[in-house]
């Protein structure tokens, strides 16, 4: 870390409100060729960057205001010390630049987020490039948008995480509305933890898109974002499952067209979107398969399907196109990103299934069901298409037969209080 150059009449306010108002700048030397100037205003002053180019010819930037009359925030308003950094800062990136190593010019956080969703849109299906345009828009560009990456700080970005977790979460609003729709601010322990959880999901998008900048050779340095941690201990899965008896009620009690994406949710442990992309062409009979061709993660994968599973999807593909939706609504159009809930909330009511499941709650099903019964996580991870088993294993890892659980309970005496007494 190099030191920082002293000037007392530049260090306080104090020492900055006796100096003259001018026309030119007051210069200190920071390092060899690099001078930290400050303009002294009316009312306030500016920082002012100076680098020696060679043969008689400087280049200059303004850093910032200067804390004459508001607060540092390391941002915008620099303190005489955090000007120096800001200084050091973009002298290197100039540096750089002048090797060919960096973008020259201004690059802000909304720069950095905008190339980086270019670069997904390319490389990842369309729904995680949804989810990340989503995150971004609602709790990056907003806050942090404006801020050069190169000004950012580890202080600045751990604020910003900290003021997210504490954010009531948003709601949908109805089209045309205005206004940010909440639900109340949370005031319990649980609510808390999801609200950290979401948090470091935001945090690691944004660490996402600053990295592609830092490797692209778009910004000089990452120091300020990898001292950022996310919150620890907040990532508690709560997995929630059906029973075969609950599982059949469900089934019974959806409508003829939407009853199919239930079956095949149920007997394959696929996503929505994996099953009303699937094809008639996708289902091969010889091998009792299911090839899902765009899976969240984007790599292909093949589900295995049981003698029932195989016995639907026989029927549901008898004598169709092979480049048919398998899955269509009652009006023969394919099922929207969005349609599933509502129906599963009314078969639900019906089946006294209450609180009302979601889609992903079948999912689980099918791979609960799969560990209770003894299959390894490894089969499992395969099947739902997790990329390796620490997310299987994290959700699914309690269910499976275990040498403690069993040796416990074959060797603990009865104490003989299981029944009420007097």
């Amino acid at each position: 870390m190099p030191r920082s150059a002293r000037h007392a009449n530049l260090e306080t306010r104090t020492g900055r409100a006796r100096l003259r108002t001018r026309r030119a700048p007051y210069f200190v030397k920071i390092a060899k060729g690099l001078r930290l100037g400050y303009y002294r205003g009316a009312t306030a002053g500016t920082w002012i960057g100076r680098r020696y180019l060679g043969n008689g010819s400087y280049e200059t930037d303004p850093l910032g205001l200067a804390d004459d009359t508001t607060e540092p925030d390391g941002a915008k308003v620099l303190d005489y010390w955090q000007a120096q950094e800001a200084l050091r800062r973009w002298a290197e990136r100039n540096r750089l630049a002048d090797m060919g190593m960096v973008r020259r010019g201004p690059y802000s956080v909304a720069n950095a987020v905008r190339d980086y969703l270019e670069e997904i849109t390319a490389e990842k299906p369309a729904r995680p490039v949804r989810d990340a345009r989503y995150i971004f828009g609602n709790s990056v560009v907003p806050e942090l948008g404006h801020v050069l990456v190169e000004n950012l700080t580890s202080d600045q970005l751990t604020r910003w995480r900290n003021n997210l977790a504490g954010r009531p979460r948003g709601v949908r609003k109805k089209r045309g509305a205005t206004g940010r729709a909440t639900r109340p601010v949370p005031d319990t322990d649980e609510a808390r933890r999801k609200r950290k959880a979401s948090a470091n999901r935001c945090l690691t998008m944004l660490k996402a898109a600053l990295n592609r900048a830092f490797h692209g050779g778009r910004v000089a340095s990452d120091m300020a974002w990898r001292k950022v941690k996310p919150f620890s201990r907040v990532e508690k899965p709560v997995i929630r499952y059906l029973s075969a008896g609950e599982a059949r009620q469900l089934v019974s009690a959806c409508p003829k067209h939407f009853r199919r994406l239930v079956q095949a949710a149920l007997l394959t442990g696929c996503r929505y979107s994996e099953l009303t992309n699937l094809r008639c062409a996708d289902f091969n009979t010889d091998s009792d398969t299911l090839s899902v061709r765009q899976a969240k993660s984007g790599k292909p994968r093949h589900v295995v399907l049981t003698s029932e599973g195989r016995t639907l999807f026989t029927a549901w593909t008898a004598g169709r196109p092979a480049n048919a939706y398998i899955f269509l609504r009652e009006d023969g159009h394919p099922w929207g990103r969005a349609h599933q809930q509502r129906p599963l909330n009314d078969a639900s009511e019906v089946a006294k299934i209450s609180p009302p499941v979601n889609f992903h709650v079948l999912r689980h099903t099918h791979a609960s069901h799969l560990a209770m019964k003894g299959v390894g996580l490894g089969v499992i991870a395969a099947q739902l298409g997790h990329a390796d088993t620490r997310v299987t294993e994290k959700h699914y890892a309690h269910l499976a037969p275990s040498y403690v659980a069993d040796t416990i309970r074959a060797h603990f005496p009865s104490l003989g209080i299981g029944e009420d007494g007097r």
